[in-house]
């Protein structure tokens, strides 16, 4: 009797096994293919460009373009400041530097100076995203700050601006560096966001933030929504225990991946600007 059930149903489940053996390997192929699309949001259509509002507020900022040693062109902010010290930013991975200009303008309170660049294929910049390419954007705005005697330089880093942060850290090291929403890796946080592919076979792009961030040799101060859904506020923790003995923990209750920390945090820019020494 089992005998003839399994010469009944045994080709059946084996083809339904096969179909979704095949369904699963196409999955797996096209997220190879296309894995930079499930990592990088730049702005699309009309949004592509931002513009600095025609606003008193925005007086002194300005816009203009630089070249990555690649020669693929750079969009970029200048807002100088009071101080001789300037903040480069690194945004995350959605958007543009037009999306951030409340997060600008809390940094600005501290009176340092600030720079935010668009990546490659963000916000108008040439090219198309990629870690390694993100490196070469940050080295080009860095030299390009010191070329043009902006003094002092510390690097902001937002979610995975941070990993590019961290790593300009090592190739051009700063001041200072602030780290909003930091991970442990890309490859950390795409396995736990799919937990049904094997990430870290697939995975180029990988940004392995937490084994760099002990070989920093400036002070670091690490800032996180304590309701983040996104980037669990334990990777941001871990980041700062491995960071180096001058360091800072600025955890900010009830806000997520994706609020406006600086206004849920009355203290936010008194607190960035203390850090800094800029009282």
């Amino acid at each position: 009797m089992i005998a003839s059930v399994n010469a009944a149903y045994g080709p059946a489940l084996w083809k339904i096994a096969r179909t979704i053996l095949i369904a699963y390997l196409l999955v797996l192929g096209l997220a190879y293919l296309f894995q930079r699309r499930l990592i990088y949001f730049p702005s699309m259509g009309s949004d592509l460009v931002p513009a600095i509002p025609p606003a008193p507020l925005y007086a002194g900022l300005y816009d203009f373009t630089l070249s990555a040693s690649d020669v693929v062109p750079l969009k970029a902010w200048h807002w100088p400041g009071e101080r001789p010290l300037t903040l480069v930013v690194f945004h995350g991975n959605a958007g543009h530097r037009g999306h951030r200009l409340g997060w600008l303008w809390a940094l600005r309170s501290t009176r340092a100076g600030v720079f935010i660049l668009d990546y490659r294929g963000y916000g108008g910049s040439g090219g198309s995203p990629s870690e390694e390419g993100f490196y070469r954007d940050g080295e080009a705005a860095v030299d390009w700050l010191q070329s043009s005697g902006a003094g002092p330089l510390a690097y902001v880093g937002e979610s995975l601006g941070t990993a590019v942060a961290v790593e300009l850290a090592l190739r051009r090291p700063p001041a200072a560096l602030i780290l909003q929403s930091p991970f442990t890796s890309a490859v950390d946080l795409g396995q736990r966001t799919y937990p049904f592919l094997p990430v870290r076979l697939l995975m180029r792009d990988r940004y392995p933030l937490l084994s760099k961030i002990d070989r920093v040799s400036c002070p670091v101060m690490v800032i996180h929504g304590q309701e983040d859904s996104i980037v669990p506020p334990a990777m941001g923790r871990a980041v700062f225990e491995r960071a180096p003995d001058r360091k800072e923990w600025f955890p900010i209750p009830r806000a997520d991946h994706n609020d406006p920390l600086w206004e849920i945090a009355p203290d936010y820019g008194a607190r960035v600007g203390r850090f800094l020494g800029l009282p």
